[in-house]
Formats: structure tokens, sequence, C-alpha cells
């Protein structure tokens, strides 16, 4: 797809949701006799285009149709959000400032309308093009540079997200001059000092940049070189996993200064987060109460044990609680572990990289305990927990405290937000991963959270939870 197609597309169903939206809260604030008497029609057609007009122009303004950001991550829902916000606040203000009654009734109708739909109609082509780039299709052709071993983390990185749509074509290295072959499967077409040749040579969209100190003549006389290309340039930064809206640049004498924001763990978005949790669980319990029941008799009748099982787990700051999960394993799992693992039939899964224990084939799990670990049944008694205060909605994975105890400064990090019921981890291979990935899944969460971030992480957990796919 040739680039801003998909901002156009884009653009034109906007301008059909918003029309629709507009429509509708003339209809609800006026009804349809006044909607087609003859004096008024001029008055709601010039409304209806007003706003239309002026709610695009949002969107526009807050680069909500940047081919950058499209089709993934949070980015692209939080400026539509943030777009029909403004709008409307704007809309208030005047309405307060010119008493004008009509506006109250748009704000009712329109805002909640528009909330809705817009993201709606974002997630459906998204999944469109998910689907075509996991294909093979509209993907971004990517030139990455850098030094061979962290080429390949990067490259697995890329590779793990297919739905982000970044196609690697090459590989340049700064650290082998005329070096062939390829790295983590990717062709190697140069070295650093060749890389804007190499982006021409392969029509490239983009290139990312890992090692930039390493890159002769700097970074400034690479952009310099892709001028004219239509080539982005993406800077993976030093710092660990710091997401976008916590980088902001600062001109100074020549120089661009790169700040970077501290992440937030108190005040108002941290209590706002916690309201979130803890409405967000009331409500889930009170939607599935009845499966929750039906559950928890299904894990007691299968060998008449308890339905809950209750294991220690470290939380916000070092802190232990008690969490709680439906009951998957036999009732005296826990004096079975060793021999289970010393056993030549089962496939221990110990990560030399870190504390992480798993056993991929455990006999000490019951048959319908196997069921809901497929699909996380049997983590939903955690919404208690978040109830309590003990977890949030959303987080890093709740540790053991035999893990913590392994913990050096770096990843104790983890534990300056709640552990969630589900979180990066869980939707990016969930058992699957190994510890370093868990880890740096988790250190990106608590650096760079966000109530839109969780919000995608939760509706991302439920169609990994349908897939069934890496849990054990």
């Amino acid at each position: 797809m040739p680039r801003g197609a998909l901002g156009r597309r884009l653009a034109l169903t906007d301008a059909i949701i918003i029309l629709a939206v507009v429509l509708l809260a003339e209809l609800v604030r006026f009804g349809d006799d006044n909607l087609m008497a003859a004096g008024a029609r001029f008055d709601h057609i010039a409304r209806l285009i007003l706003l239309t007009l002026a709610w695009i122009i949002a969107l526009r303004i807050f680069d909500s149709y940047d081919p950058r950001m499209l089709g993934h991550g949070p980015e692209e829902y939080r400026s539509v959000v943030k777009a029909t916000f403004v709008i409307f606040a704007s809309i208030a203000m005047f309405s307060y400032a010119l008493n004008l009654q009509v506006a109250r009734g748009y704000v009712a109708v329109a805002f909640p309308a528009g909330l809705l739909a817009l993201p709606l109609g974002r997630w459906i082509w998204r999944q469109w093009l998910v689907r075509n780039r996991k294909a093979g299709q509209y993907c971004i052709r990517t030139i990455v540079v850098g030094s061979r071993d962290r080429l390949e983390l990067m490259i697995r990185s890329l590779h793990s997200m297919p739905g982000a749509g970044y196609r690697g074509v090459g590989a340049c290295l700064t650290d082998a001059e005329g070096d062939t072959g390829t790295v983590a499967g990717i062709r190697v077409v140069g070295t650093a000092s060749s890389t804007a040749k190499a982006a021409r040579r392969e029509g490239a969209d983009v290139v990312i940049v890992v090692s930039a100190l390493d890159i002769e003549g700097g970074l400034r006389n690479l952009s310099w070189q892709l001028e004219g290309t239509n080539t982005d340039l993406i800077v993976v930064p030093g710092l660990v996993d710091v997401a976008g809206p916590r980088i902001r640049t600062r001109p100074m004498d020549g120089h661009s200064l790169l700040l970077i924001e501290q992440p937030v763990f108190t005040g108002p978005r941290l209590l706002a987060k916690t309201i979130f949790d803890r409405v967000g669980a009331a409500l889930i319990i009170a939607v599935l109460s009845p499966l929750l029941l039906v559950l928890a008799f299904l894990v007691w009748r299968q060998d008449r044990g308890p339905a809950f099982f209750r294991q220690e787990r470290v939380g916000l700051n070092g802190e232990p609680f008690l969490m709680t999960k439906f009951r998957s394993m036999v009732t005296n799992a826990e004096e079975l572990r060793d021999e289970v693992a010393a056993s030549a039939d089962v496939e221990v899964v110990n990560d030399e990289s870190g504390p992480l224990f798993k056993i991929r084939n455990d006999p000490r799990i019951t048959p319908f305990g196997r069921f809901i670990r497929k699909y996380s049944l049997d983590e939903l008694p955690q919404l208690f927990d978040v109830l309590r205060g003990d977890m949030s909605l959303v987080g890093p994975r709740p540790p053991l405290p035999a893990e913590v105890a392994q913990y050096d400064d770096d990843v104790r990090r983890r534990l300056l937000v709640k552990p969630g019921m589900t979180g990066l981890w869980q939707i990016n291979g969930r058992s699957e991963l190994s510890w370093e990935e868990a880890v740096r899944f988790d250190l990106y969460y608590v650096e760079n959270w966000s109530i839109i971030s969780d919000l995608v992480i939760l509706f991302r957990t439920g169609k990994a939870v349908i897939a069934g796919s890496g849990a054990y």
C-alpha cells in the first residue's frame, strides 16, 4: 500500500462515522419533525458540516493519520481520544460563553458516541492491516543498522510482532567491514558507512539504527544522506525501553537535547489507575459471577478438593500478598514438585538467565485444570485480589518470593507498580517467554504505563486467551 493511502482511507472512514454521529446528535436533540422543518433545515446542515470539518481537522492536528503510527501500538488510539476530547471541550467552552443550548445536546450525545465509534473504526482497519502484514503484504521495508549482537536482538523483536509491519530487507553492520552472510535471517547488505546507498538499492521505507554511536559521521550525516529518498530514520535509544510520550526534544544553541521525562508512580494518574482497577474488577465480577460459580463447582467436583489455590506472591514495593487462583493441580502438588522435576517423563523449562522454573507437561495438572489454564480461566479469582488492592488489572507478572530474592537492582523496578492479572508478558507469549523477555516486557510497562495502554493490553489479552496459545 503506498504511503498515505491508509491515512486517506481512515480519513474517509472517520468522516462517515462523524457524519453519522453528528446526525444522531441532531435527531436525538431535535427529533425527526424539527430536523425536517424548512426553516431549521439550513441550521442543521450548517452544524453538521462545521462540526464534521472541525472534528476531522482536530484529528489531523493530533497526527492521527500519520502513517508511522498506524496499525500498531496505542498512539493511534491515544491521538483519536485526545482530538475528540479537545473538540468537545472547545464546544463546551463556546456554548458556556455564548449560552448556546444546542451545544449541550451535542456534547451529551455526540461525544460518547464518537469516543466509541472512532476507535472502533480504527480497530477494524487495524485488523485488516495486521492480517495482510502477517501474510507479507503492506509491510514496511526496513534496513537495520548496528553491531551484530544488538541487531540479532532487534531483528527478533521485529519478527515477534509481525502486525507492526516491519519487514527486514537488509542489515548494515557497524562492527565488521565487508562482512557478508546473514544476521538472524536478514541478509547483510552493507556497512554503517554505506547505509544510505543500501537503503536506496533495497527500496527501504525506514532505516532503524540500533548502535548510533558506532556510525561514522554520526546520525546527522546519515539523515542528510537519506534526504529525498522518502526513507524515514528511526533511532533506538540507548535508554532501556523508553516510550515516545516520555521523550521530548529541546533546542539549545544548535544542539538537539533529548529530555526523558520521569516515569509516574504517584499523583492523579495513579489515582485514576486505582479507580479504573477497582471499578473494572467490580464490574467484571458482577458480569462473570455465574461463570465463577460454575468453575468453582467444577474444580471442586473433579476430586472434592478446594476450589481455590492461594499462593504467596510479591506485590507493590516488595510487600507479600496471597494471590488467588482456581486450583488447576492435584491437592498435594507442592509436595510432589521435586519428585516431578526429577522425572524423565517431563520437560523442565528452567531459564539459565534467570530464576524461572516451569514444567511444560506437568503431570500434577488435572484434566480440567489443563483446560482452564489454556484459556487463563484459572486466573479469574485474581479479580478479587484487584478489588482488595493487592493487584492491578494490568501490570508486571506477579513474582514468587524465591524469584524476588534473586533480583538485581534493575529487575527490582518491576516492584514499583502493582502486579497485574495481565500485562505485556501475557499478550506476547505467555509461558513461552524466556526470563530475559519477560523482564524486558515488564520493565517497559513499569516505565511507560498509561490508562490507554492498559485498555489496549486488556483488549489484546482477550484475543490471546481465546486463541489459547503460549499457556501450559
